[in-house]
């Protein structure tokens, strides 16, 4: 199958940090099909061949098992392709439908790596030049808006131009491997589903940890902050994995609905509840890697008076039949004591004790999504000494539990096998799979959500602050404390 694949901002951050490295990954792989071209494109003068070497020098910064030998590069090389336009002008569209109708390729693929500003002034461009048949997709990175008014427009426009079909909402978190494990774990197996329910869980955890500043992004993130960044796509996709419905069949369609209806169930938020359940910070000066670290408002382009927020933590509830109860906690930021995102399922106790276990010690199921890429079932064994000391010294009979854990290393397991979270997702767009990629009625669902906390925080005052190095404001451990449960790494 032929591809034509068109990077709008292909000499950007975006481009040379993430779609280059998975593309060549694909292409290592054997798996980028044949007969492909990728064509970069920004207002940079540059030939191919002088985009060649840029993207080449970017290949530096990559990490060396991903970098290329200069004998891999030069065949990879051999499918980049350049051309210079500027995104306004008409004229530059025509100049890219010339250069595409050179072959009939059987994919055209249109990746929006810009501002989102400019996604629909793009796709009207892209249908004025009749370059939106049916053999184009386009891929939207997010955030997709900054509000729910803001998606909407662009949504319409968006689908005045294409079907439905055509349109990719990217979110990488949905092309990592462990959430698409989770999905497996859930559905392919029958272990978990009978006591994936209120009955049985007595809390939900999910964590999404930076221990990086906002590096040479912090205009973009000053007008963004970690509730858009993070909450609003990332965070509550993982919500709607683990709280869906098992859908009929594994059609696009199918799993996108079960996905829609968690969201519509989650507890919409009134004054009190953010008063309550909802924690916003920000990170000031302090140590990370041993070194010390400057606070946001020192960081390069960020306002020395900024309100925006680094971290949120909230608690909220699926409020339908299976999750009723069920507190949810999410916790996202930057320059957080480590890099650690995971999703902790924790159970309930036994309903009679008749061994003696440690106080915090209770069964749970981490899923890691990174650094590490696995699964961990904690649960409580005898311990290899059966006797438990009282208070006064005196041992007595009796069996004593102690934790441990059952860890599922899927990196150990498949090895090479496994695939990064863009490459994953590029090769599904061009190859026209939907499944891991967003509806737009999913998006306008999360944005309103999310739409009473933005309202609210801009006219509160500034964020509480956080010394970088550290787990957020102690208001997030104090929010979930007053359910009588801790954050993972408070246990």
């Amino acid at each position: 199958m032929s591809f034509d694949l068109v990077l709008f901002g292909g000499t950007g951050d975006l481009t040379w940090r993430k779609l280059m490295p998975a593309l060549f990954q694909a292409f290592r792989h054997g798996s980028l099909p044949g007969g492909g071209r990728i064509i970069g494109v920004a207002r940079d003068e540059l030939s191919d061949d002088g985009y060649r070497e840029l993207i080449q020098s970017r290949f530096e910064a990559v990490e060396g098992a991903k970098r290329p030998t200069p004998e891999e590069f030069k065949k990879f090389a051999a499918l980049l392709y350049y051309q210079r336009m500027d995104l306004s002008r008409t004229e530059d569209y025509a100049k890219l439908a010339e250069l595409l109708t050179q072959r009939d390729a059987s994919t055209v693929v249109m990746y929006l790596a810009t501002a989102p500003a400019l996604f629909t002034q793009v796709v009207e461009q892209i249908a004025a030049a009749g370059l939106n048949g049916p053999k184009t997709r386009v891929v939207l990175e997010k955030p997709l808006g900054h509000d729910l008014a803001s998606n909407r427009a662009i949504n319409k426009a968006v689908c005045k131009v294409l079907a439905e079909h055509q349109v990719f909402r990217i979110d990488h978190y949905l092309g990592k491997p462990s959430v698409q494990n989770l999905f497996a774990m859930r559905f392919g197996n029958a272990l978990f589903e009978p006591i994936w329910r209120r009955e049985h869980i007595a809390n939900i955890e999910i964590t999404i940890g930076e221990d990086l500043g906002v590096e040479k992004r912090g205009a973009f993130y000053d007008q963004t902050g970690a509730l858009r960044d993070m909450v609003q796509n990332h965070a509550l996709q993982l919500v709607c994995a683990i709280g869906m419905e098992p859908p009929i069949n594994a059609h696009a369609d199918a799993i996108r609905d079960e996905k829609l209806k968690v969201l519509r169930a989650l507890k919409p938020w009134t004054p009190e509840a953010i008063g309550l359940h909802a924690i916003r910070g920000q990170y000031t000066a302090g140590t990370a890697y041993g070194e010390r670290v400057q606070g946001y408002r020192d960081e390069p382009g960020v306002d020395p008076e900024s309100r925006t927020e680094t971290f949120v933590a909230l608690r909220t509830e699926i409020a339908n039949w299976r999750w009723a109860g069920v507190p949810l906690y999410i916790r996202t930021g930057k320059r957080l004591a480590s890099r650690d995102a995971h999703i902790a399922v924790n159970f309930k106790p036994t309903p009679h004790a008749i061994f003696r276990a440690p106080t915090n010690a209770f069964n749970k199921l981490v899923i890691n999504l990174q650094p590490k890429d696995g699964l961990e079932l904690h649960m409580l064994a005898q311990a290899q000494d059966g006797r438990h000391r009282s208070n006064n010294g005196h041992r007595y009979a009796g069996p004593q539990l102690a934790p441990v854990q059952l860890d599922l290393d899927f990196d150990k397991r498949f090895g090479s096998e496994r695939v990064g979270a863009y490459e994953r997702l590029l090769l599904d767009v061009i190859d026209g799979r939907l499944n891991l990629f967003v509806r737009s009625d999913e998006q306008e669902e999360a944005w309103r959500w999310v739409e009473p906390l933005i309202d609210s925080w801009a006219s509160d005052g500034p964020p509480r602050p956080y010394a970088a190095g550290t787990w957020g404001p102690s208001a997030s451990s104090a929010m979930i404390a007053r359910d009588g449960f801790a954050w993972s790494e408070e246990l």
